[in-house]
């Protein structure tokens, strides 16, 4: 009865974690990561930064609305004035003010100053012996600021911020491409550590009944003890291999699981099927790479942003100028119903201008420091270009050879596969030794370990000729990803 029992419990426990298993492909596998892997929630969060940026510089082109208000403004306090004859005398002051006032504010990118509409009004009332009631008024106000005439930094934004931004959005497609390799890499360590443990139980099992008709022999004088003390040992690796495959098996799975965030860590995996033969032209993936990715965007962003430094250093070094100007009206009064009538003109123009007579090289010294980082910049980018034409070229050549690499392991491990249970054959009817077999089954693991490392290779670096040309070689078309909206 108690056998009975443990039969039924070994195969009704198998059958119960079968069930409660999860299928998955590698398909699958990469479309959960490019939704919930923390890979995925990493790139959303800085593209949801890049994406408020240009936003931002955006709205900064925009005219900005304001209302600017003062309510109320209350002091009772000594404080100094000047009075008509220009002395200074304290006086106590008990007022009420309240202000308010619109104002609109345009940045100017051709000249690189702001434009300002504003109007105001004000009302102070006076407490103590001689209550007084004034009002103030200006019903509107232009002004225009800038800072300097000879660097206009709104000009650079508009050349560099858009790169920024074409950066950060192919920046996410690569991205996007990464937790592919990503997932690709987890999904076969855990693929391996499933067929590796799948041979290893095999192994045990053939091992296991070669040792007991090993053992037979011994007793019948047909074997020496040494061929059963090597038969043994054996049998103890494999139950050791056993073990290791199982921990490693219960390492992949939770890594694959924790990276897709999949609550089910007993998970059964496909074998990926091969591509579709297609052909990788090493001139259209250098043209596709040139043409979509971010390190192309990169280069003209940093030599703009190299010219933009050298720029400020030269406009701002020498002769430094700026320009204030206003044109309104206004009027003051008691009443609030002659506030607008007779109003007062209110303009002023200025424009500043500092010129450095001697300051012990410092101007020269920045310009040159700029000067430098330029040409720094330059030859930092000629070299990436190249580096980066280079890492294509050989990525095309090596995958060119994937597919070779691939069905040469897959026949190895047929023949090796072969071998074996050729020789376990021979090994029962006497015909070689253990030693013999012992090399046929090393053969034959090593030849499985190498087809699951070619294969993975084959996909990986599938999607890493994606990568570095975001194009898709199998539909000819580029790799597109959805728009992500921000609220």
């Amino acid at each position: 009865m108690k056998k009975l029992l443990i039969l039924i419990f070994t195969i009704i426990l198998p059958l119960s974690i079968f069930s409660q298993s999860k299928k998955i492909s590698l398909t699958q596998a990469i479309e959960i990561a490019h939704k919930k892997s923390p890979d995925y929630k990493t790139n959303l969060n800085r593209n949801q930064g890049s994406y408020w940026r240009f936003r931002n510089y955006k709205a900064r082109f925009l005219p900005q609305f304001r209302l600017n208000a003062t309510i109320p403004e209350y002091s009772n306090s000594i404080q100094r004035i000047l009075n008509d004859e220009g002395q200074s005398i304290f006086v106590n002051q008990d007022q009420l003010i309240l202000t308010g006032g619109l104002s609109v504010n345009q940045n100017i990118p051709y000249t690189g100053g702001t434009l300002s509409l504003y109007s105001n009004l004000e009302r102070v009332e006076l407490f103590g012996l001689n209550d007084n009631i004034g009002y103030s008024v200006v019903p509107f106000s232009l002004r225009y600021y800038q800072n300097s005439l000879f660097f206009n930094q709104f000009k650079w934004d508009k050349k560099i911020e858009p790169l920024v931004y074409e950066e950060s959005r192919r920046d996410f497609i690569e991205k996007m491409e990464q937790i592919s390799i990503t997932t690709c890499q987890h999904y076969f360590g855990l693929l391996k550590a499933q067929m590796q443990l799948e041979i290893a139980e095999k192994n045990l099992s053939n091992q296991d009944t070669l040792y007991q008709i090993s053992l037979g022999r011994y007793k019948m004088g047909k074997i020496a003890e040494n061929e059963l003390l090597q038969m043994e040992l054996t049998l103890l690796n494999s139950k050791n291999t056993v073990t290791t495959n199982t921990v490693e098996l219960k390492r992949t799975s939770q890594n694959l699981a924790r990276y897709l965030e999949i609550d089910n860590e007993n998970l059964r995996l496909d074998v990926p099927e091969k591509l579709p033969l297609f052909d990788v032209d090493i001139t259209t993936a250098l043209q596709e790479a040139q043409s979509n990715r971010k390190a192309v965007i990169e280069f003209r962003r940093k030599r703009l942003e190299a010219e933009r430094e050298l720029a400020r250093a030269k406009g701002t070094n020498k002769v430094e100028m700026s320009l204030n100007a206003n044109f309104g009206i206004s009027n003051n009064a008691n009443d609030f119903n002659t506030l607008f009538n007779n109003f007062n003109k209110q303009q002023n123009v200025s424009l500043s201008v500092s010129v450095p007579i001697f300051d012990w090289g410092v101007s020269k010294s920045r310009r040159k420091m700029a000067e430098a980082d330029l040409d720094l910049v330059n030859n930092n980018v000629e070299q990436e270009s190249q580096a980066f034409e280079q890492e294509i070229y050989l990525h095309v050549l090596n995958w060119s050879n994937q597919r070779d690499f691939l069905y040469t392991a897959e026949k190895a491990k047929e023949v090796a596969t072969k071998r074996y249970d050729i020789s376990n054959k021979r090994y029962v009817l006497g015909k070689i030794t253990i030693t013999d077999l012992n090399i046929a089954l090393q053969e034959k693991d090593k030849a499985v370990l190498q087809y699951l490392n070619s294969l993975e290779n084959f996909w990986r670096d599938y999607y890493i000729l994606r990568q570095l040309t975001l194009y898709d070689f199998i539909n000819n078309e580029k790799i597109q990803v959805e728009d992500v909206i921000y609220d």
